[in-house]
């Protein structure tokens, strides 16, 4: 009868852990549709004034150049010389 009652909990235990790591986290999926969210701030600057920064596009105070949309793609990187 100990042994019965042994191999229904070792059952038991062994179907619970199989149920359990079959279930989906739903964190993940939350954390992509918050990443989906995000807006992209466009940012525009001077071709000789890099520290002129503008939300809008428009001219430079200082030179009167137009300011183009600053390219946030690329980052900054450094060569090294082997």
């Amino acid at each position: 009868m100990k042994k019965l009652i042994l191999m229904a909990v070792i059952l038991l235990c062994s179907v619970t852990i199989v149920l359990a790591s079959g279930l989906p986290v739903n964190k993940a999926v939350s954390d992509t549709t918050k990443a989906r969210s995000k807006k992209v701030e466009v940012q525009y600057t001077c071709g000789m004034h890099p520290e002129v920064m503008s939300n809008k596009p428009g001219r430079c105070p200082k030179c009167g150049m137009g300011l183009v949309q600053k390219d946030t793609s690329k980052k900054d990187t450094i060569k090294r010389n082997k």
